[in-house]
């Protein structure tokens, strides 16, 4: 499955952003690619740069990363629940407010690098497990239709984007 087979049907127009960072990998390769660039970028940050913001009231990089973290695990529960066919809508979640509640600042970088690693580990093993029915399999989060293999396509998009901000206004 790749990038380009994705319908705009299958996704919220919000999130084409994200499919288009995705690029024209497929999305197992895509994944594991994002995995190790994301580890790379993440790790050759300068350690006085892990609690900076930018601005009053914006997000720290170790913020950001977890940002990132809380945002794959919500995704990744969404294509569970659609992979195995339940129809229930799934609601939306407040970023800022997981931001604010997570406390990342008070983790130590290796602890988020770790989260995040097994986290993308897991992500990996359950979207290679899905047969291609699951992937195409719809459902409804946020309030709009999303595929299986949207979500995914999404989280490879959504660290390239944090990525792509981190380098422009915190570098």
């Amino acid at each position: 499955m790749f990038v380009n087979d994705i319908k705009t049907t299958e996704y919220a127009p919000f999130y084409a952003n994200y499919i288009s960072k995705a690029g024209h990998l497929s999305l197992i390769a895509g994944l594991e690619q994002g995995k190790n660039q994301t580890l790379t970028f993440f790790e050759a940050l300068p350690t006085e740069k892990w609690e900076y913001r930018y601005a009053k009231n914006k997000w720290t990089i170790k913020d950001v990363l977890q940002h990132i973290i809380d945002t794959e695990l919500i995704f990744v529960y969404r294509a569970l629940r659609v992979a195995r066919a339940d129809k229930t809508p799934l609601p939306g979640f407040e970023q800022d407010d997981y931001v604010t509640h997570a406390h990342a600042n008070n983790k130590t970088f290796q602890q988020l690098l770790t989260e995040y690693n097994l986290l993308r580990q897991f992500t990996i093993s359950l979207f290679n497990g899905f047969t291609s029915q699951m992937l195409l399999q719809m459902g409804e989060a946020s309030g709009s239709a999303i595929s299986v293999r949207a979500l995914g396509f999404i989280l490879i998009g959504h660290e390239q984007h944090h990525i792509d901000v981190i380098k422009a206004r915190y570098l």
